[in-house]
């Protein structure tokens, strides 16, 4: 199995996140990826932080080390019918989160988060969660 970070992983990660950094070395040879989404995600912290330049180039460091994955037609039939699911269920997730969840399904990576509290309602959703 693959795994794909979620953005908060890639942002512990950058501040030197103790346990984080240890689990990126022991997982050193399993392959790891990142969504499109998070990768919008990094380039909006960036582009607002004050220091646009230098994260800009820290976020595209992140793309070379973690191929991205793009959405396809596949990923957003999933996304779509897992957001009905939801909803008809009263369980609402936000859209950028559910269609990084959509990805780890669509593609059979686990998911590796801290947002635990509303993406384990996802059925089918491998998570390596961390309490940190």
């Amino acid at each position: 199995m693959a795994y794909l970070i979620d953005t908060d992983i890639i942002i512990y990660s950058l501040k030197g996140h103790h346990k984080v950094q240890e689990w990126m070395l022991s997982t050193q040879n399993i392959p790891k990826y990142i969504s499109v989404i998070t990768y919008g995600e990094l380039i909006y912290g960036a582009r607002k932080s004050k220091h646009s330049e230098r994260n800009m180039a820290t976020a595209n460091r992140i793309a070379d080390l973690f191929p991205v994955i793009d959405i396809n037609k596949g990923i957003i039939e999933l996304f779509g019918d897992l957001k009905a699911k939801l909803e008809i269920s009263g369980n609402r997730i936000d859209d950028m989160d559910l269609l990084i969840a959509s990805t780890a399904i669509y593609m059979n990576f686990s998911l590796v988060t801290n947002n635990k509290n509303h993406i384990n309602r996802i059925e089918d959703l491998t998570l390596e969660d961390w309490d940190i």
